[in-house]
């Protein structure tokens, strides 16, 4: 008797051990194929930009019908700095012939961010596809499909979004805006967009982390007291004082991404301080 309940108590050890190893060899599995595939996204998302950028005809440029934005009457402003600097001007056609929702052009100053936007009728679908719309987990730069790229003016917040990928791609170098190494040179603090339509000039004035949320995520405000306390609640966020004046006749744009945990997002927001229609 005694021996039998022996047999059996190896018996139940030794199938404890086997599932254990079953366990422990399928979580190995797993997690090699989620980081397999994790590194072929993030290598055809390379890939992809790499084609775009060998492709695209971008441009800086300096034209003639510049039209500066709400300037400030302080003529000690860094505003005068910052309208002084050339605009990019893409050319749209070939981005659209090989993605029609394409609408715009992204370069922020001391990052790798240098990407087309794409826009659809949703949030999700470019969180999960690449440009060319393959399915892809680095997702793409898009906009907020509330945005209205055609009538700049119905836009007080104009929001872009892309995932924080830990190879910089993406988003994934928004996060030197968080750095004082970026923070300490003032020839970072623009961001330049071009549209079929436009190109723009715009000046950081707020970087800063946050828990998830949707309040710096509005873009339509019922009151100019509403407007004006949205900005002065992402103004007074900022983790670096940038001394930008940013009233309710100001245009904002705002870029969001995750942080390295997931558990909170990067925010950058600029005004706008120069436009040329094209």
């Amino acid at each position: 008797m005694e021996n039998t309940k022996i047999v059996k108590r190896r018996r139940l050890r030794r199938e404890y051990y086997y599932f254990l190893l079953a366990f422990f060899i399928s979580l190995f599995l797993a997690t090699c194929i989620f980081f397999g595939k994790w590194l072929y996204d993030n290598y055809r998302t390379k890939n992809l930009h790499e084609e775009i950028m060998g492709t695209s005809e971008i441009e800086e440029v300096t034209p003639d019908n510049e039209e500066l934005v709400n300037p400030p009457e302080e003529e000690e402003s860094d505003y005068w700095y910052y309208i002084k600097l050339p605009m990019i001007n893409v050319n749209f056609q070939e981005l659209q012939a090989k993605n029609s929702d394409t609408v715009a052009w992204i370069k922020v100053e001391g990052t790798l961010i240098n990407y087309p936007v794409v826009q659809t009728t949703d949030n999700k679908y470019y969180l999960t596809h690449a440009f060319d719309k393959s399915r892809n987990s680095a997702g793409w730069v898009f906009s907020d499909y509330r945005n209205q790229w055609e009538n700049k003016n119905k836009n007080k917040n104009t929001i872009i979004y892309g995932h924080g990928r830990l190879d910089k791609t993406v988003f994934g170098s928004l996060k030197n805006v968080l750095t004082d190494s970026w923070q300490s040179n003032k020839d970072n603090f623009v961001v330049k967009i071009s549209t079929p339509t436009e190109n723009t000039l715009w000046q950081v004035f707020s970087v800063y982390t946050v828990e998830p949320e949707n309040y710096y995520l509005q873009n339509h405000f019922a009151s100019n007291e509403a407007y004006q306390s949205f900005i002065d609640t992402i103004v007074g966020r900022s983790n670096y004082a940038f001394g930008t004046t940013v009233s309710t006749e100001d245009k904002i744009l705002t870029l969001s991404t995750c942080t390295s945990d997931n558990l909170g997002r990067v925010v950058l927001h600029a005004k706008l301080i120069k436009s040329s229609s094209r």
